[in-house]
């Protein structure tokens, strides 16, 4: 029986193994990323992980170690020197493997195997809120969004006033002539109403002085008639009495 005997034998003896590994490895710190069976790539896999680990270390010993194991100098010192800083902050996971299909002949599966290339920022997990604090979270999430809307409306807003036509600038020029007639024709309508109300205080008043002075001016008149009639008597009296005689002589008349 099988048994305390995990990995893949890959059709090889230990040494041939174990060269095969180190090769691969040497191949995938040099070019990044290689092509080969799904056997072979899954079991190189933890192998090269293994070494990248000890390149984080970045000292001595394991500098050596690793040098004991892929057996060429060059890419241990890209290992070291490049790869090694790159996962710093990676804790595991250096590679991924991506299945490519069936090699044509003997329909083995291929698999892309490589250097996982992207930078892991390390952010801190985030809590979810409790189910009684989400109505409160929603709320400032909607006060925020119609706040945003408002600002954004703004400056459109000040780009409508800004594309304003000369006309419809002219226009409101206008309107403070039509407010001042508009405010000049109360103004008018409450001196003539003003005006009328002295007239009818001042009506009285004439009416009052005019009653007055009439009783005056009727003796006035009867008086000027009496003085009249006593003008005529006289004239009559005087055209009664005859005229003196005269004998015909210019000279006599004239005395």
């Amino acid at each position: 029986m099988r048994h305390q005997k995990s990995g893949r034998k890959l059709s090889r003896r230990k040494e041939h193994r174990k060269a095969l590994l180190s090769n691969l490895a040497i191949s995938l710190i040099e070019y990044g990323r290689i092509k080969t069976t799904s056997a072979k790539a899954k079991e190189m896999r933890p192998f090269v992980e293994r070494m990248v680990t000890f390149a984080r270390r970045g000292d001595l010993h394991a500098r050596r170690i690793v040098l004991s194991r892929l057996g060429n100098a060059t890419a241990v010192k890209k290992l070291f020197d490049e790869i090694g800083p790159q996962f710093v902050d990676r804790s595991g996971g250096y590679t991924r493997i991506l299945k490519l299909g069936f090699r044509p002949g003997d329909n083995s599966p291929m698999s892309l195997i490589e250097f996982v290339a992207e930078e892991v920022d390390k952010k801190p997990a985030k809590k979810k809120p409790s189910k009684s604090k989400d109505k409160p979270v929603k709320a400032a999430v909607k006060e925020e969004k119609s706040a945003a809307e408002g600002v954004e409306e703004q400056p459109e807003e000040v780009e409508a006033a800004a594309e304003v036509s000369p006309e419809s600038v002219e226009a409101p020029v206008e309107k403070p002539e039509a407010a001042v007639t508009e405010t000049a024709a109360p103004a008018a309508q409450e001196t003539a109403e003003t005006g009328a109300e002295d007239d009818t205080s001042a009506r009285p008043e004439a009416e009052k002085e005019d009653e007055k002075a009439a009783p005056a001016a009727q003796e006035e008149v009867a008086a000027e008639e009496t003085g009249a009639h006593k003008a005529e008597a006289t004239t009559g009296e005087a055209s009664d009495e005859p005229a003196p005689e005269t004998n015909g002589d210019p000279a006599e008349s004239e005395k």
